[in-house]
């Protein structure tokens, strides 16, 4: 019996079916493959540590990615607070804006979450920096994530205020009105305003949500977020 020739088209499929696989393998898991960083490059202990999770355990594409210092490092009950949410902690303590910019290829681009919420800038503030230069770090992170994900939605929360940085409070103020200002002609993105609801009736910080640093937020603390936070994740 003759043998019946195969269409070159045909005898194509395989080859490609097997290379469209390899690629779309290898762009799921490139954030997994990276080098790590030096141990004396800031941050690299965390940075590190989150791409080694990352290996082992991926984080679902399309989430909702928490970024930012260590207010989000330490919402440890973030996943259960939004249990119908798909949500990723990333937070990092210590870290300002500019952090999250330059670490962006390892914490935030490679999960391609649909929705980014960031909480920096108390930390930038007390390294005096200006509240015009925490603004443009803000834009300098908008431009990164939307280079790549241009579809991505970016919530920025409002700097808090912290009993413990109450000097710099006008700082924050312009800070947090700046980046207000800016989120308000792009689609794209929001601002979550947090410090108004921390403010008793006599215009102080509540004393009642902070550990006795006074600086970051005990559970009730946590629990207000939530009810401030939630809505805008579910929009």
């Amino acid at each position: 019996m003759p043998v019946q020739k195969q269409h070159p088209s045909r005898a194509l499929i395989p080859a490609l079916a097997i290379l469209l696989c390899a690629l779309l393998t290898g762009c799921a898991t490139t954030h997994l493959t990276v080098a790590p960083l030096p141990e004396t490059q800031p941050f690299a202990k965390e940075i590190n540590a989150f791409t080694a999770a990352d290996a082992t355990n991926p984080p679902p594409r399309s989430a909702i990615l928490f970024v930012g210092s260590s207010s989000i490092r330490l919402w440890k009950t973030l996943a259960q607070d939004f249990p119908d949410l798909r949500v990723v902690n990333r937070g990092f303590g210590g870290s300002q804006i500019i952090d999250s910019v330059n670490y962006a290829d390892r914490v935030v681009l490679p999960y391609k979450p649909r929705h980014i919420v960031l909480y920096a800038g108390g930390n930038d503030i007390n390294a005096k920096k200006s509240p015009q230069q925490v603004f443009a770090d803000f834009q300098a992170f908008v431009a990164k994530v939307h280079s790549e994900l241009p579809r991505t939605k970016i919530s920025y929360i409002s700097i808090a205020p912290n009993p413990a940085r109450w000097t710099q409070v006008d700082k924050v103020r312009e800070a947090n009105r700046l980046i207000e200002e800016y989120t308000r002609h792009d689609s794209r993105l929001g601002f979550i305003n947090v410090f108004q609801h921390m403010l008793g009736s006599n215009g102080q910080p509540l004393p009642d949500i902070y550990i006795a640093d006074r600086l970051h937020m005990n559970p009730k603390g946590y629990e207000l977020w939530k009810g401030i936070v939630g809505p805008h994740l579910r929009r």
